[in-house]
């Protein structure tokens, strides 16, 4: 049985009969990515059965730090929270009446973050800087990574890529409460750990 269609054989009538033209081009390609869906949904077996999860909500305790009258512009002071465990060093700071991201006392200056670098862990103590108007901590001594106090403890420069875990503090009379976190403390899958 003889096959009377021209073939790919380096002639110029053989060139033709190997290329598609735009309409069988686009026809293939538009029923090869339909075909493609499908598969990408047949990847997941099981997903149409999966259990709904509730979200858990959890307290953090509530922890006195430091009494506002007795705060220095520009002196850290060392805590551990959320509880006493690895990962847990903070520092409280009173920022000399630069306002900032969840600052407390009438200047909203007063902050508190982890002092744990969220890149690789690295210690950021003795590293809280005043110049100007800048309030930082850092560079870590890992990979030079800086944080921004006034705004939320985000990343400057350096290798991280979020920002510093803040600690959400609470004002009552003169008392200086910590009173929860944003963000993950280095090396921990959850914040609030058993002990």
């Amino acid at each position: 049985m003889s096959d009377s269609r021209p073939r790919c054989d380096g002639t110029a009538a053989g060139h033709g009969a190997c290329m598609l033209n735009r309409r069988q081009f686009l026809l293939y390609s538009g029923a090869g990515a339909a075909a493609a869906s499908v598969v990408t949904v047949n990847l997941f077996p099981g997903a149409a059965h999966a259990a709904v999860q509730q979200a858990r909500v959890v307290g953090y305790p509530r922890k006195r730090i430091a009494r506002l009258s007795a705060l220095k512009d520009h002196e850290p002071i060392d805590f551990f929270y959320p509880d006493e465990l690895a990962n847990a060093q903070c520092m409280l700071v009173k920022m000399g009446g630069i306002p900032a991201g969840g600052g407390i006392g009438p200047a909203r200056d007063v902050v508190a973050y982890s002092y744990l670098c969220t890149h690789q862990g690295g210690p950021l103590q003795g590293t809280y800087q005043a110049n100007g108007e800048h309030r930082t901590i850092g560079p870590c001594p890992f990979h030079l990574s800086l944080y921004d106090l006034r705004r939320h403890g985000i990343i400057v420069s350096g290798q991280a890529y979020e920002s510093l875990p803040q600690i959400l503090l609470e004002l009552d009379g003169d008392d200086v409460y910590a009173v929860g976190m944003l963000g993950l403390l280095f090396g921990r899958n959850r914040n609030l750990m058993e002990s």
